[in-house]
């Protein structure tokens, strides 16, 4: 029997949900499809700058599965930007985090 999923949780949801090369027209692009909790881990990770640990923590993740996320998004990123795709932002299966009222975060 396999393992029920634990709730990934992200903090905030992208502003933008769509990139795409300049100069080449929407129908001859090929899209990278990136989902929020891959979003959320650059987010954390990159720009944050959160450790691992950190980062994993507050996406209520292990670290192992937390690594494999952003993996699978710089995977994702790094194909679009050499290979001129565009990069939607879309799904996943997550939750949204709650800040507590005294300022700190579940």
């Amino acid at each position: 029997m396999v393992r029920p999923r634990k709730c990934r949780m992200i903090w905030q949801m992208p502003y933008v949900t769509y990139f795409k090369p300049r100069g080449i027209p929407m129908r001859g692009l090929e899209e990278v499809n990136l989902n929020c909790e891959e979003m959320e881990a650059i987010r954390l990770k990159d720009v944050e700058g959160l450790s691992q640990e950190e980062a994993a923590g507050r996406m209520n993740i292990s670290q192992p599965t937390f690594y494999r996320i952003l993996l699978s998004a710089r995977k994702k990123v790094a194909d679009a930007l050499v290979n001129g795709k565009a990069i939607e932002i879309k799904g996943g299966n997550f939750v949204m985090g709650q800040y507590r009222h005294r300022g700190g975060r579940i």
